[in-house]
């Protein structure tokens, strides 16, 4: 019996009973069918292995949608691994983060990569694809599954695997080797063609297409900054011995994780120290510049580091660059004709610099008060006046924007970039987006705090994340110094807080895939049930409540 199913952007198909999506691709899009490497069906991400059902209405996604932007870089990624593991069997491969739009990568246990080996590597990799060797998922017993990866020494795997509350997970086969990935992969080798590997010592940089890179390999620009605070945070994990979540699950069913929460808050405060202090040495430096991604701590941070300027003497004043927002009606638009409040032209760069040079001069000058409610900036009758121990605090998102400041001489200022780069991975395979963290608490703060719901916030973070990609990540490389606002432990916090919300958000809406997704993730994460262990100035804090900074 035939089926008849219903593919976007083309219409009805007829394919065979028993058929799956992978064969309904084929014949929907003819030879440009592995440019398609996943499916969404009612809302849901599925792999093209999924067999066809009648009436069924299929939306595939190619690599400039997320999801199948996800599974493309997941497959390159076990690609690499297989290669890997054939020309140095005794080495283990991790997949670190993104840097820019390349995935760095490298061997644990302090192998480095030579540009030999990737030679070899690459043309490995280009064997594998060509062979389109077929990728399978099942699910197997954890005990099963444990035995298998025994035999491919990982330790990772095996731990997480142990300190799991579930009988059965998910394996993938490619041709004889077996792994676990955290999502979906394409149905074979053969679709991902597109890739080429940088060297970038010790490690590599995988690059391929991204979603706005037109099916074409993206140029690497380099990010030294972001580079150094990445290799930090991996070193201070590898060092504690929590790398991975299996490593956290032992710490938190061991009941070592107070010590875990205690050494994580002390290394932000001293981080924080040492960036005042930093501040503290240039008599020069009157402007203090935070920026960052949303839900990175950026408040938070902006009260530890005053608490610790004042520590050395020093009194620092925080102004508010929402408050010299422009009158709604003068606010630069979208293109669908909305307001674009994140843009830099949204803000009164004229009387921000002109208030800023006044004040640095040794003058006096009333803060405006912007009124969300009218949408006109008012007059708030707070007058300041600074000297040489009063540093301004201006935090926003486009602190770090030259056109932001512009009038302010460079030697005045001091620039921090701040951002939550998730140290920790679910295994060496599969790591953690730091989107997703940021997703995750901005989702338990604007339930707690702003009164928006799960769907709202996920509703908002397209714009968000455009918003960051457009004014933020750009000008990260200006900054005088980064710092990383992620704690080790945090996720399994916050898997108790966001639970719940993406539980309610059912397949009638758009955002139930990203639930879904998000709830299988925090499944590998044992609960911290205890909170009172988290001292109340803590960046987490931020999001869960309880902090003790006036910042809700």
């Amino acid at each position: 019996m035939d089926l008849k199913v219903f593919v976007e952007g083309v219409g009805e198909v007829i394919v065979e009973e028993g058929a799956q999506l992978k064969d309904v691709a084929k014949k929907a899009f003819g030879n440009n069918y592995r440019k398609y490497l996943g499916a969404k069906i009612r809302n849901e991400v599925f792999n093209l292995n999924k067999q066809a059902d009648n009436h069924m209405y299929i939306k595939f996604l190619d690599i400039t949608d997320i999801d199948g932007y996800r599974i493309y870089t997941r497959t390159i990624s076990a690609v690499y691994i297989m290669a890997c593991k054939e020309l140095f069997p005794e080495r283990v491969v991790r997949i670190e983060h993104f840097l820019g739009e390349g995935l760095y990568v490298e061997f644990e246990d302090d192998y480095s990569v030579s540009f030999k080996d990737i030679e070899k590597i690459e043309e490995k990799m280009k064997e594998i694809i060509d062979k389109d060797l077929s990728i399978t998922r099942q699910k197997v017993p954890k005990a099963e599954a444990i035995e298998l990866f025994k035999k491919y020494n990982y330790k990772d795997k095996i731990r997480l695997f142990n300190s799991l509350d579930r009988e059965q997970v998910h394996i993938y086969t490619i041709g004889d080797h077996i792994d676990t990935y955290h999502g979906y992969l394409a149905p074979s080798t053969g679709y991902v063609e597109q890739f080429k590997l940088n060297y970038y010592y010790p490690g590599v940089l995988i690059l391929f297409p991204s979603p706005k890179s037109n099916n074409k390999l993206p140029q690497f620009k380099e990010l030294k900054k972001l580079s150094k605070v990445f290799k930090e945070a991996s070193d201070w994990a590898d060092i504690l011995d929590l790398a991975y979540v299996g490593s956290l699950n032992e710490k938190i069913l061991n009941g070592e994780i107070g010590e875990v929460i205690r050494i994580a808050e002390a290394l932000h405060e001293k981080k924080i120290a040492k960036i005042a202090d930093s501040i503290c040495e240039d008599d020069d430096i009157h402007l203090i510049l935070i920026a960052g991604p949303s839900s990175s701590g950026k408040t938070t941070f902006s009260k530890r580091l005053g608490v610790q300027l004042k520590v050395n003497g020093k009194r620092p004043v925080s102004i508010s660059v929402d408050d010299y927002f422009v009158d709604r009606e003068k606010t630069p638009l979208n293109e669908d004709g909305t307001y674009d409040f994140e843009s830099i032209d949204a803000i009164d760069l004229d009387k921000l610099n002109e208030d800023l040079i006044t004040l640095l001069e040794g003058g006096e000058v009333e803060l405006p008060k912007f009124n969300f409610i009218t949408g006109k900036r008012e007059r708030s009758g707070k007058v300041i006046r600074v000297d040489k121990d009063h540093p301004i605090i201006l935090e926003g998102i486009h602190s770090l924007n030259p056109k932001m400041t512009s009038r302010i001489p460079e030697k005045n200022k001091y620039k921090i970039y701040i951002s939550a780069l998730t140290q920790l991975n679910i295994d060496a395979h599969n790591r953690i987006p730091t989107t997703d963290t940021r997703l995750i608490r901005r989702i338990v703060r604007d339930i707690k705090f702003r009164g928006n719901d799960a769907l709202r916030t996920l509703d908002m973070w397209a714009g968000v994340r455009r918003g960051e990609e457009k004014y933020i990540f750009p000008f990260q490389e200006e900054a005088d110094i980064m710092f990383d606002s992620a704690l080790v432990y945090e996720l399994a916090v916050l898997k108790k807080h966001i639970k719940p919300l993406l539980e309610e958000i059912d397949s009638n809406s758009v955002h139930y895939g990203e639930a879904k997704k998000l709830l299988k993730f925090l499944q590998y994460f044992r609960d911290i049930e205890n909170e009172d262990i988290i001292p109340p100035n803590s960046i987490l804090r931020e999001f869960i409540g309880k902090t003790y900074f006036d910042i809700h």
